[in-house]
């Protein structure tokens, strides 16, 4: 293993005085995977070198390969921005380290940081925030394979949205989490309850596109690790059950020139920079094509059902909650676009890559966006519609030249395989609805 500065990794750990590093890898479904080791023992990795089994990135979220081998060890490089407090125990760090060998061509991380670089080249720097929404259930992992997830207990069951009571009944529970995610360095704009029983939501601070996506990746593990200490469950499924909400991960972002100046803002009513329109036309235009990466599970394509907010057309508007992208004008540095597809299981690399490549895409093209949307958005008559489910969504990802020219043909095909592989571990799986509609009348 290397840094591309061993110095500032040494410095970023120093001055959180770690002797501890909990050195963490993505894998393909947003999650972290990692190793705890000493101070002592990472320096020697630095100084000797040191790999992770690609198997990493052909694991599924149950551990079952999905790729074919050879699983041998490749090299991994930490890098030195990443590192970041460790919440639950003392004098320890995270860091986060990457494949530097051929799986670097299917890292999701690795993908984000090609968007940023290619945005640089263009002049912009990015800026961008994820926000996101889940449940809690009085549950643990025992108790959740017992009831085998169904007909659970949920925390604050008497929640109402943004209800001042339910608020301060729960206010113990909140600032616990606020105060981890401060510990873990995880910048918030706001977090409190929202729409439901145990439903909350968290802002997070605009901040630089990687660190933001790091920031939402640590978001989530910290959240789902600090109620489950608390005996619960944090549950970030976009549709968690047909009466419950679907739950949103909406990612936020502007572009600034060399001055650090929002391009995307304009002075007027309703307006927007070039930039703006370009990135909103570019969008739009492919995310029939892409949304396999901002909804990478089975599950996420629930949550576009009829009776959610959620946009099943590519379509946007300036203000609107029920359109694919929400416009927020300004003369100043508030100007942002808010991606509102994505549910809260997104993986925050892949969502933002998308995002960007696509916005930029249309940016080179000089893409012009339709009209805003004026009134409802979710399905808007003329828009193309996006796939309604996994399969669909990474069928039309493999066939998309413009997918192969932004993300590389390895990423695609490694990518698209994966999420095949998704759909088929549930393609003959029977849900307890169904039985109830057919078990006795077929």
């Amino acid at each position: 293993m290397s840094a591309a500065n061993p110095l500032a990794l040494e410095d970023a750990l120093a001055s959180r005085a770690a002797r501890l590093v909990h050195l963490a890898s993505p894998d393909v479904d947003g999650g972290l995977r990692e190793r705890r080791l000493p101070i002592e023992s990472l320096t020697r990795f630095v100084a000797d070198g040191a790999s992770f089994c690609n198997v990493l990135h052909e694991w599924d979220v149950a551990d079952t390969v999905h790729g074919a081998g050879p699983f041998v060890s490749e090299a991994i490089a930490c890098d030195p921005g990443s590192v970041r407090r460790y919440p639950f125990e003392p004098h320890a760090a995270w860091v986060i380290a990457d494949f530097t060998g051929a799986h670097r061509a299917t890292s999701p991380r690795e993908l984000l940081k090609a968007q940023i670089a290619r945005a640089a080249t263009l002049g912009f720097g990015v800026q961008a925030a994820f926000e996101f929404e889940w449940l809690v259930f009085d549950e643990v992992a025992t108790s959740l394979r017992a009831k085998r997830y169904e007909n659970l207990d949920a925390w604050a069951p008497d929640n109402r949205c943004w209800d001042a009571q339910s608020a301060a009944v729960n206010a113990d529970a909140v600032s616990e989490l606020h105060t981890l995610l401060a510990a873990a360095e995880v910048g918030l704009f706001g977090l409190g309850m929202e729409l439901g029983a145990g439903c909350l939501e968290a802002t997070l601070a605009q901040t630089d596109g990687l660190r933001a996506a790091d920031d939402a990746t640590f978001f989530k593990l910290v959240t789902k690790a600090a109620f489950r200490r608390r005996r619960q469950t944090a549950c970030f499924m976009a549709q968690s059950d047909a009466a419950a909400p679907g739950l949103s991960g909406h990612i936020t972002v502007s572009l600034t020139d060399g001055a650090d100046a929002n391009v995307f803002s304009a002075p007027g009513h309703e307006a927007l920079g070039a930039p703006a329109r370009h990135f909103i036309g570019g969008v739009l235009a492919l995310l029939p094509e892409l949304v396999a990466l901002p909804l990478h599970t089975v599950n996420a394509y629930r949550r576009l059902s009829p009776g959610n907010w959620a946009p099943r057309t590519p379509t946007w508007s300036f203000g609107g909650y029920t359109t694919a992208i929400r416009a927020v004008a300004s003369g100043g540095p508030g100007a942002r676009l808010e991606l509102r597809i994505p549910g809260s299981d997104v993986n925050p690399y892949l969502g933002l890559a998308m995002y960007l490549a696509a916005g930029l895409w249309g940016i080179e093209q000089r893409c012009e966006p339709p009209p805003p949307t004026r009134g409802d958005g979710r399905d808007v008559k003329d828009a193309a519609p996006l796939p309604r489910d996994l399969l669909a969504a990474a069928e039309a990802l493999a066939a998309s030249a413009t997918a192969r020219e932004l993300f590389g043909g390895a990423f695609v095909d490694h990518y698209c395989a994966s999420r095949r592989h998704e759909f088929d571990t549930l393609r003959r799986a029977v849900s307890a609805a169904e039985k109830a509609r057919y078990f006795e009348v077929a």
